[in-house]
């Protein structure tokens, strides 16, 4: 058996069809990791994206069955058994989350709502920590949806957090990045969905193209959608941002753009990070 590391996210650790656990650099410890698309389908194509043989479309129909069976007998092994001591570093035994995440957009399943039920009810029969956090990974694109925003909406009374990407602030960052067309209207929207119903963080990748960091411009662009999202919720603190989480390449991509993506260091994502904490907003480097 191979230990688990924050270089490898491998989606079949655990030998199932739906649940994986991770070492997440943002979770800091075990993240169980929930894939909806194990077809390998997604919306979106980011180009820094780990997933083999990436494909357009939306997650496939769940077998709420399996998947149940799956997270059940996982959990009470992290919990009971001797996963943690045979294949986990020690500084990491903890399980942080339940994560929906996998190889692609998760909210595009048709079953996301009774997913999230199936989440919160094992959570309360395996009498889980209180701390142990629901988690949804997510491009946003789907928030307008009503079966996504009754998901969300019980995320958090299960102390969920939605992590919400944003690679880049326009349309031509956007379509360059994450190989999809949108509005920063429409994208500004689906955060204020997401904020007004779950606790909210950014998650931004920001990596080198080309062997050239993200443009100044990239930099003004994203603090201007920062500055219109804080501009909407000021004076209600239920409806404000949590934060931001910022990152860098971490794995390699399985893309066809692979040879031209570069991590950027950690001093770099601090000078940026530093002008987001500027406008009052936390950000966590991971």
């Amino acid at each position: 058996m191979t230990t688990l590391s924050m270089s490898d996210h491998s989606r079949d650790s655990a030998g199932l069809h739906y649940v994986y656990p991770v070492i997440s650099r943002r979770a800091g410890g075990v993240s169980v990791g929930i894939n909806l698309n194990p077809n390998n389908a997604c919306n979106w194509r980011c180009i820094y994206c780990q997933v083999p043989n990436l494909t357009r479309g939306a997650a496939p129909p769940i077998d709420l069955v399996v998947l149940e069976q799956e997270l059940k007998s996982f959990l009470h092994e992290l919990i009971h058994g001797d996963f943690m001591a045979q294949r986990v570093p020690l500084e990491a035994r903890r399980i942080n989350d339940i994560a929906l995440s996998g190889n692609g957009e998760p909210t595009s399943a048709a079953e996301f709502l009774q997913v999230i039920e199936l989440v919160a009810r094992l959570k309360h029969d395996l009498a889980l920590p209180a701390h142990i956090k629901i988690v949804l990974i997510t491009n946003g694109s789907l928030l307008h949806q009503k079966n996504v925003q009754q998901g969300v909406r019980l995320m958090a009374k299960h102390n969920g957090e939605v992590w919400f990407k944003l690679d880049r602030a326009s349309k031509a960052g956007m379509l360059l990045v994450n190989s999809t067309v949108s509005s920063m209207e429409k994208v500004q929207e689906n955060v204020s969905h997401a904020i007004s119903l779950c606790p909210t963080w950014l998650q931004t990748c920001w990596f080198a193209l080309d062997g050239q960091p993200p443009s100044k411009q990239d930099e003004e662009d994203y603090l201007n959608f920062l500055r219109e999202i804080q501009n909407k919720s000021a004076g209600n603190d239920d409806v404000k941002l949590k934060g931001v989480l910022l990152y860098s390449l971490a794995r390699p991509s399985l893309q066809a753009e692979a040879p031209r993506l570069s991590a950027l260091s950690e001093p770099q994502l601090e000078v940026f990070a530093m002008y987001i904490r500027k406008l009052g907003t936390v950000v966590k480097i991971a």
